[in-house]
């Protein structure tokens, strides 16, 4: 009896599906009724996948000073092509805004992984160039925005959607935005963690409420649950890396594949300057970013 297996995708703990046939002879068992349905089944979430894959433009970009990723999302599969802005930077807002024109997308939402402490965010000149973008960042941060989100919340943009994980310890209000998942949603699924992990290490830990025990269990709760293909976007890279995945960094990153005493042993001997923008950046950005530029702008002239 000869034993064919068939290489179907796998997805969600189906099975590879086996033929049984027999030399000599025309006769094939065929598929059971289970068998079929779960093909169908397949079939249709790996279209429903291509397809939602397709309709997400994605761009990533870099501001060099601060070496900071900022990334922009759109659901072009809609009629109105919204779009979201992650981690934007104030001196590379024209850039981005600039992109988004050439594109033909609609910004809806200017969003921040956390109050950053080495940049002061593109967020605040944003919404005073493009009436009707609101701000988003998290409510644990006490910083001021249009939106303030918690864990669990779905920040939709058409027919897609990012999911709040909340992953403090780098900062006290630090989150993650993972893509949606279902049926008409990106696969494989993609984490934007912020400072939480970066490629091969995670942020520090030692102001801004930052914890290294909470990061650790931030990060083993929230993100290396996620499936082992889940893309991870950083908020920053300083060795020329861009993305990364769950699975990797479970294996390889330097300070997170560790147990946790020996990670809060690290993290507390790390010895960092103390960022030079800190004094600058943090108030700003408490502000979601010079929300008030407008405001000090007509008083002076009046």
């Amino acid at each position: 009896m000869l034993l064919l297996r068939l290489n179907l995708p796998a997805h969600r703990g189906l099975r590879p599906l086996f033929l049984f046939t027999r030399f000599g002879s025309r006769q094939t068992q065929p598929f059971s009724f289970e068998s079929k349905v779960r093909s169908v089944a397949m079939a249709s979430y790996s279209t429903a996948a291509t397809e939602a894959s397709r309709r997400l433009l994605f761009r990533q970009l870099f501001e060099k000073e601060s070496c900071t990723y900022t990334y922009l999302l759109a659901d072009m599969g809609h009629p109105a092509k919204p779009a979201v802005l992650i981690d934007p930077v104030d001196k590379t807002a024209d850039r981005d805004l600039s992109l988004i024109r050439d594109l033909g997308v609609k910004l809806i939402y200017a969003m921040n992984t956390h109050v950053h402490a080495d940049h002061v965010t593109g967020t605040g000149i944003i919404k005073i160039k493009v009436p009707g973008v609101q701000s988003v960042i998290s409510k644990a941060s006490n910083a001021k925005a249009d939106h303030l989100i918690e864990q669990g919340d779905k920040i939709k943009f058409g027919d897609l959607y990012l999911e709040v994980r909340a992953t403090p310890g780098h900062t006290l209000g630090c989150v993650t935005y993972v893509t949606g998942d279902g049926l008409n949603q990106p696969n494989p699924r993609i984490a934007f963690t912020g400072d939480a992990v970066l490629i091969r290490g995670c942020g520090r830990t030692d102001f801004q409420g930052g914890s290294s025990l909470q990061l650790y269990h931030s990060v083993h709760s929230q993100i290396f649950t996620l499936p082992k293909e889940t893309l991870i976007y950083p908020a920053h890279d300083y060795k020329g890396f861009t993305v990364s995945t769950v699975g990797e960094e479970m294996l390889y990153n330097a300070r997170l594949t560790k147990d946790e005493e020996t990670f809060k042993s690290i993290m507390e001997n790390l010895k960092l300057a103390y960022p030079k923008m800190i004094d600058v950046a943090v108030p700003a950005n408490m502000a979601c970013g010079l929300q008030d530029v407008a405001v000090k702008a007509e008083a002076a002239s009046s």
